[in-house]
């Protein structure tokens, strides 16, 4: 059983995969490069979301390509991360939130693979868009390990790469939002799509814009990903071990999903 991480900003190593090696994946939306390993006795495939040192912006980065490339290596599950402001004073700097909804305010992305063409238009159901299973699952293992960690948070979305205005953040918190980020959408719905079980947990970072009694700047980001990334992957290994051959779930119940392996 593979499992695959999606790291985000502040987690582009994987130094605790034993015997890995680099392997570039072609699919129908551009290569991506991977990095392959092993944890226990569970094969693990690694994407950094942004590239090395950070490259790709987020309004930039090809989540149909992440998302086919691990649909064609057989991957069973995803565990994401993404980088947050808060919206709620409960969620402090270096909490873990497990996602469980989502808004979405991306403008310019391409967002599904069944858009047309020679693809099938496919309306697939996102009611409850991350795993119920894997989220159980990663809650447990950081309980286990004493993390400062949430088991449920609505997390939404921006087009980026700036950081949102006090009156979006305010919007935000009165529609029911409790962390913001750049990334999550649409690789939850890519993934949903491609029938992976996927889960991602959020990083608080810092209090969003007019909650924060300072300016934002991406340094103070990456700054925080450096100190809690050792409390995340320390969850990312747990969870692993913790998972089982194989679980029930509706995540990969969708013959359509078997398309996206197209040439």
């Amino acid at each position: 059983m593979k499992v695959a991480f999606i790291g985000g900003t502040g987690f582009y190593e994987a130094h605790f995969l034993k015997d890995p090696r680099e392997v570039i994946v072609s699919t129908h939306y551009g290569e991506v490069k991977t990095l392959q390993g092993k944890h226990g006795d569970k094969e693990i495939v690694f994407i950094t979301r942004h590239g090395k040192g950070h490259a790709v912006p987020p309004h930039l980065v090809n989540y149909r390509a992440n998302i086919a490339c691990l649909k064609r290596l057989g991957v069973k599950a995803i565990l994401a991360s993404a980088a947050v402001g808060s919206l709620n004073m409960d969620m402090e700097p270096g909490h873990l939130v497990i996602l469980d909804q989502f808004l979405d305010f991306t403008k310019g992305r391409p967002s599904t693979f069944f858009d047309g063409g020679k693809m099938p238009v496919v309306h697939t159901d996102m009611s409850y868009p991350y795993c119920d299973f894997l989220r159980e699952t990663l809650f447990k293992a950081g309980k286990s390990l004493n993390l400062p960690i949430h088991p449920s948070g609505t997390y939404v979305c921006t087009e980026g790469p700036r950081f949102e205005s006090a009156a979006e953040i305010k919007m935000f918190r009165s529609l029911g939002a409790h962390v913001v980020g750049m990334t999550g959408v649409p690789e939850v719905v890519l993934a949903r799509e491609a029938g992976i079980c996927y889960s991602s947990v959020a990083l608080v970072t810092n209090y969003a814009a007019g909650i924060s009694p300072t300016l934002l700047t991406h340094e103070e980001v990456v700054e925080m990903m450096k100190i809690n990334s050792q409390n995340f992957i320390k969850l990312l290994l747990k969870t692993v071990e913790m998972l089982p051959e194989e679980w029930q779930c509706s995540c990969e119940k969708r013959p359509e999903a078997e398309l996206i392996l197209r040439d």
